[in-house]
């Protein structure tokens, strides 16, 4: 049956997607269904039909599942950020855990059965509501041209207002609502992305959870020179600026306001210059060591303090991010003698919990500002054996074990080969050169941190068929409501003999075509979307630059009738993509 776009069908989901939509068929035709809940009967209007399969946006459930809730949140359906926030939270529970299951098997190719063995339950949040520290909102105005505050929909850049997101915390409704009332009053312009024209980006709030200490810093488009020279000369930057620092000064726990300059036409919120106007630099707050062996997951007693900037990386869930860290700092299996590797350290956060027990530890990070922070953090901390360097990991690392150093560590035999590393990278996972290196270095134990389960999974492989054994794997769910959601993984050098045996293949028996089935162009296009914000490719993109890279497509039988036939070039910012999302799935 063919099916076609606007079509209403009926739809029984039956499973869930990556991205927390139900999947469900209508007379065999697969339907992802964006909102609906597994195990729902609901009435669907598709988006977009494909010969196989197609995209539908729920318009009424007819029969709700078992796992569906009543969302707290009037704009979940709009909002970009909660995906499952319908979902029951012992349900998405679930789905992360099979999430990670399921890509560790199809990217990793690691067997059902060794999974068995390894994975370890997902830790859960007692409370899956208000548990951001952190929230940064873009800054717009409404149709009658009043300034605004919210959060994007769903892979556009149009503000929903909303004060009082149920993730974030509850005073930064009222944050919000001084800060719109004084542009209101004193006339102050939100930026506009289409013009380059306003002030006013994004309003950044930052909230110690143990502490209560609260940051804000506005965002705004004006050069770091033009507010430099302003506060040199004692004169305000924003208009009215007294008036509004006195009003933000009067919130309870406010520690901290500043403004941040970014003048760039582009995704990124924050710019390289803070500057403060009211308060400290920077507030704190602590995360405390878990005893992870116990079922309460009870505190030990250790804590750690940290100082946070505007700039700086932190977990934006604290209680969370305790859990977390406290795994980490399990599966190194540290007794006092150890020489620890932490890649990719941020402000340093897991460098100084190894630090409390291990014999010495370097963190690497690229971030000069953050490194900053984690030797303050270091010094605030009474912590003497962790060394910290700016650089990327797939540099830094590289050269100290081919050069016997790097500037500030001299030659040391421990830290070339250490007895454990540790790495917690962005999304896109740890460059090869990295893993190279770490196999080069051959640690005791790799303990694996990870935002992104697809890009995990390519990462262990890489590990395991270097010499590695997956010993354990536990989700932790960092952000509830939402389909993202973090792993620590353990691995262990392997020491038992290697037996090898020698196989010649004949080019001729090879089928090209496998190498090219790593990956369709769906899952490509997939990958592409879900990594840049959204981006749509096309087919004709996609081939054209398998074609640059010389992967050979298979003959096309839909050819245009002329030879002279003119296709668009495929976009530079579309190649890169197309090449990323390539790379991943390693077919270049």
């Amino acid at each position: 049956m063919d099916f076609r776009k606007n079509e209403l069908v009926t739809v029984s989901i039956e499973d869930v997607g990556t991205d927390g939509e139900g999947i469900g068929k209508a007379d065999g035709y697969t339907l992802f269904v964006k909102d609906a809940v597994i195990g729902d009967t609901v009435e669907a209007r598709i988006t977009k039909s494909k010969k196989n399969y197609g995209y539908a946006r729920l318009e009424k459930v007819l029969t709700p599942s078992p796992f569906r809730v009543e969302a707290p949140c009037p704009f979940h359906r709009q909002c970009g950020g909660c995906q499952i926030q319908a979902m029951s939270y012992e349900r998405q529970l679930r789905f992360k855990e099979d999430k990670v299951r399921n890509n560790l098997m199809r990217i990793g190719g690691f067997s059902a059965e060794e999974l068995d063995r390894v994975m370890e339950p997902v830790v859960g949040m007692e409370e899956p509501f208000g548990y951001r520290n952190k929230a940064q909102y873009p800054i717009g105005k409404d149709k009658e041209g009043n300034p605004i505050a919210g959060f994007y929909a769903g892979r556009t850049h149009s503000i929903i207002a909303n004060t009082d997101c149920m993730l974030g915390r509850k005073e930064n409704k009222q944050i919000l609502e001084v800060i719109l009332e004084h542009m209101k009053r004193y006339g102050i312009a939100p930026y506009e992305e289409e013009t380059g024209e306003g002030l006013i980006r994004h309003v950044l709030i930052r909230t110690g959870f143990h502490t209560e200490q609260i940051m804000v810093c506005l965002v705004i488009n004006d050069s770091a020179e033009k507010v430099e020279k302003a506060m040199q000369n004692k004169q305000e930057i924003l208009p009215g600026q007294g008036k509004l620092l006195q009003r933000l000064a009067e919130i309870p726990n406010m520690t901290s306001v500043s403004i941040n300059c970014n003048t760039v036409k582009s995704n990124v919120i924050l710019g390289k210059d803070v500057f403060t106007l009211w308060g400290s630099d920077t507030i704190t707050d602590k995360i405390r060591v878990r005893n992870m062996e116990t079922t309460e997951m009870s505190f030990t007693g250790e804590e750690l303090t940290f100082a946070i900037s505007p700039l700086s990386f932190y977990q934006v869930s604290p209680l969370q991010t305790e859990k977390l860290y406290s795994l980490a700092l399990q599966y190194a299996g540290l007794t006092g003698k150890e020489t620890v590797w932490d890649l990719y350290c941020g402000i340093g956060t897991i460098s100084l919990f190894m630090a409390t027990a291990a014999k010495q530890v370097c963190g690497v990070e690229i971030v000069p500002q953050a490194i900053e922070d984690a030797r303050e953090n270091a010094r605030r901390n009474h912590i003497s054996n962790a060394t910290f360097f700016v650089g990327k990991a797939e540099e830094v690392l590289p050269a100290f074990y081919e050069n016997g150093g790097v500037s500030g560590l001299t030659e040391n035999g421990a830290f070339r080969n250490p007895d454990v590393i540790v790495v917690d990278p962005p999304r896109k996972g740890c460059d090869e050169k990295c893993l190279q290196t770490m196999l080069r270095m051959e640690p005791e134990r790799i303990v694996y941190v990870s935002c992104d389960s697809a890009t995990l999974a390519r990462d262990l492989r890489i590990l395991c068929d270097g010499g590695y054994r997956l010993r354990r794997v536990r989700p932790v769910d960092q952000f509830a409501q939402t389909v993202h959601v973090e792993t620590v993984c353990l691995l262990s050098k392997l020491h038992e003999a290697k037996h090898y045996v020698n196989v010649r293949l004949d080019m001729d028996e090879l089928d090209i075509t496998s190498a090219e089935s790593k990956a369709t162009y769906e899952e490509i296009k997939s990958y592409v979307a879900e990594h840049n914000e959204g981006m749509k490719v096309s087919n004709l993109y996609i081939a054209q630059v398998k074609a640059k890279y010389g992967i050979i497509e298979r003959e096309n039988y839909n050819k245009p009738k002329s030879d002279d036939t003119r296709h668009p070039k495929c976009p530079k910012e579309k190649e890169d993509a197309i090449v990323e999302a390539l790379e991943f799935f390693k077919m270049i």
